[in-house]
């Protein structure tokens, strides 16, 4: 074929496939310039006219914009970095829609509140940063100008939630209680409480690990004790407790304290608190954590140990 040879508009059309229309649209917008001119004034394309159309109809399918089409076709752009540029904003375009159906199918399942469809909405439409900064300044707020256990703080800061690109509705469930959980005045007061607790303690080296294993001991005991068949209120249950809660008070250096069973049980209080291990819950849910084991069981156990043994010193305190 001569290289020479010119097309009019009809011609490419047949050989592209692309409506004139198309063609027309594309040679107003400078992306296929015509190479002349016919006497009587039709345009008329050379052979890279054919080459031209079918790189601009690929990536127009791609769905990149004809100003960028064009910056390709004049090789202002290559087209390597300019797909390289595509598929990253598709990154984030798809990710936004999974994040949309994930409320869509949350919603649907079940029926949430006006405060909740608020959430949901705001979930939606907000940037990572941005959600992570709607728990974040429920962390400022709830510690602003108190005395409190920087390490308990830290761990507060550090642990954000953080939804994976893909996420199910229960993880979008869970965002939303959360948010909503940051947002409870009985929370915030807890945690406040639990932060100043905390700060008024000795704080031995590594304190969150150690809280955790002392946590984790009572929990792993107290659970062979009663799938054994002990009782709390029985002899070796309380046996069972005064060891524990020496262990634990030892570690805090509150061991031999007149008031050590009032302390132990408003720490164990506070930790089993129902909004605290909802929060570390729903966090788990959200970021894809093992779920911490619940310490009711271990404040129930204690809390009936001491109320039989206080009792019992009443009873003793009356013959």
């Amino acid at each position: 074929m001569d290289s020479d040879t010119l097309y009019s508009i009809g011609e490419l059309s047949r050989r592209t496939g692309l409506t004139v229309k198309t063609i027309r649209f594309y040679s107003d917008k400078g992306i296929v310039p015509p190479t002349e001119r016919s006497p009587a004034g039709y345009r008329l394309y050379g052979l890279d006219a054919l080459a031209r159309l079918d790189l601009a109809r690929t990536l127009r399918d791609l769905g990149l914009d004809l100003a960028t089409v064009r910056k390709v076709l004049d090789r202002e752009a290559s087209v390597p970095e300019v797909t390289e540029a595509h598929a990253n904003a598709l990154d984030v375009q798809i990710q936004t829609l999974r994040l949309r159906r994930a409320v869509l199918r949350a919603i649907a399942r079940r029926g949430p509140t006006t405060m909740e469809m608020d959430l949901m909405h705001r979930l939606a439409t907000l940037s990572q940063a941005e959600r992570r900064r709607l728990v974040s300044g429920f962390v400022d707020v709830t510690f602003k100008g108190l005395h409190a256990n920087p390490e308990f703080v830290s761990l507060m800061r550090t642990s954000m939630p953080e939804l994976p690109d893909d996420p199910t509705p229960e993880q979008v469930e869970a965002w939303v209680e959360l948010a909503g959980l940051c947002q409870n005045a009985d929370f915030r007061v807890t945690i406040r409480r639990t932060a100043e607790d905390q700060a008024e303690e000795p704080s031995p080296q590594d304190v969150s690990t150690l809280h955790d294993a002392l946590n984790q001991a009572m929990r792993e005991r107290i659970d062979e004790a009663e799938s054994s068949g002990l009782l709390p209120a029985s002899a070796e249950g309380a046996s069972l407790t005064d060891s524990l809660g020496g262990l634990y008070a030892h570690a805090f250096e509150r061991a031999g304290e007149s008031d050590l069973r009032r302390w132990l049980l408003a720490r164990l209080q506070t930790t089993a608190d129902p909004h605290v291990e909802r929060y570390w819950q729903l966090l788990a849910m959200i970021n894809g954590w093992p779920a911490s084991p619940t310490l009711a069981p271990v404040y129930s156990w204690f809390t009936t140990v001491f109320a039989k043994s206080d009792d019992d010193d009443r009873k003793r305190l009356m013959r």
